[in-house]
């Protein structure tokens, strides 16, 4: 299977810009929206706000241009589901008055995203190969 990984980095860029700006402006609706942008675009992968972007924004200006190599989408997409899961609770939290536990939260989601920019580290992809290692997921016909 062929994977754009500058999809995937500019995803991951995208959602850090903004929860960033989320947590500079004490914006909690904003992780909100991202935590519905990252789980719609699990669950729907051809759906995604920032591959939308990136598709149709990014690429005809010019700015970026598509790094397509073979690998397997479904850690990629795992990670991305546990982003939005993690920035769920953290929505759940500021909703509820748990500001330190929600911005610990999408912070470290937005930590995690920069990991794998900056470093070619995807936390969520090594634990996505470590749960099938043990036989905890299954491997996608």
């Amino acid at each position: 299977m062929k994977v754009d990984h500058n999809s995937i980095k500019f995803s991951q860029v995208s959602l850090t810009v903004l929860a960033l700006a989320a947590f500079v402006t004490d914006a909690g609706w904003l992780v909100g929206i991202l935590a519905l942008i990252m789980a719609i675009s699990t669950a729907v992968p051809g759906w995604g706000a920032f591959r939308a972007v990136y598709r149709y924004a990014a690429l005809p200006s010019g700015l970026l241009r598509p790094n397509v190599v073979d690998d397997d989408p479904a850690p990629h997409r795992f990670a991305q589901g546990v982003g939005a899961v993690f920035l769920g609770a953290s929505w759940i939290a500021l909703a509820t008055g748990t500001a330190a536990l929600g911005w610990a939260l999408t912070l470290i989601v937005a930590a995690l995203a920069m990991l794998n920019v900056v470093f070619n580290f995807c936390a969520g992809c090594f634990v996505y190969y470590q749960l099938r290692r043990y036989g905890l997921v299954r491997r996608e016909a």
